[in-house]
This record gives C-alpha cells, sequence and structure tokens, in this order.
C-alpha cells in the first residue's frame, strides 16, 4: 500500500489577489451598464450628487476613481513588494467594500453584483492578511 501522497499545488497568492480584482472589476462595470437600462437612472444619480453635496460631474470622478484603483490593483496585485501589497489589498480592499454599499441602489441586480463583489472584497482583504513572507 502506498501512503505516499503528492502535494497540493497552492495558487500564487499575487496571482489569485490580481484575479480576484479582475472579477470585482467586471462586476463593477456589469452594475454601471445594467443600470443604465432602468428608467430614471440618470435623475437618481443626480439626486444623489445633491444630496452629498456634489455635482453629477464630481460623482462620475469620483465613481472613475474607484474603478480605475479596482482595475490598477490587478496589476500592482502581482508587482508590488509583499509587504506593501498586503496593506494595499487590504485597504483598498475595505475601501472599495465601503464604495460599493455607501451608494448602493435598491435595484435586484446590484445587490446580487455587490453581494459578489463583497465576497470577493472579502477573500482578498483575508488573503492579504494571511499572506506570509515564505510565499513572497
Amino acid at each position: 500500500m502506498n501512503t505516499h501522497t503528492t502535494p497540493t499545488k497552492r495558487l500564487d497568492t499575487r496571482a489569485l489577489l490580481s484575479t480576484l480584482w479582475i472579477v470585482v472589476m467586471f462586476n463593477m462595470l456589469k452594475a454601471d451598464i445594467l443600470s443604465l437600462f432602468i428608467p430614471g437612472a440618470a435623475e437618481e444619480a443626480a439626486k444623489t450628487a445633491a444630496r452629498i453635496g456634489v455635482s453629477v460631474p464630481q460623482l462620475m470622478l469620483g465613481a472613475a476613481i474607484m474603478g480605475e484603483l479596482a482595475i490598477a490593483m490587478i496589476i500592482l496585485s502581482r508587482v508590488l513588494r509583499r509587504g506593501i501589497n498586503r496593506w494595499a489589498n487590504i485597504a483598498l480592499g475595505v475601501v472599495t467594500v465601503a464604495y460599493i454599499w455607501g451608494g448602493a441602489a435598491a435595484y435586484p441586480h446590484y445587490i446580487v453584483i455587490a453581494i459578489v463583489e463583497t465576497i470577493c472584497l472579502a477573500l482578498i482583504v483575508v488573503l492579504a492578511w494571511r499572506w506570509r513572507s515564505v510565499e513572497a
């Protein structure tokens, strides 16, 4: 009887973090695109902007920055040094969850997508938190 087991290969933390950011980024785009088909979405954006005291272009700038941060993390997760990489993933993961739910819409498609994004971002934060230097 052979008691020798083949070791399982672990996924590279950098690649896994990068892939999770890709999923988050696509879901952010998907939520925005689907929301365009809802009548009154532009008016809702104007109301949101007024409620928080900014113009619609400023609101869109904030959304663009958050989208660009997710896109940047796809690459940065692969190239940053481990220590900086860990903290960048933890910090931007938490900030992105706050952004997603802070601007949440009650539309069913948005809630489903926000849940998927939150699960991915929670995995990002946990993976980054547990990332040990021996893997780097």
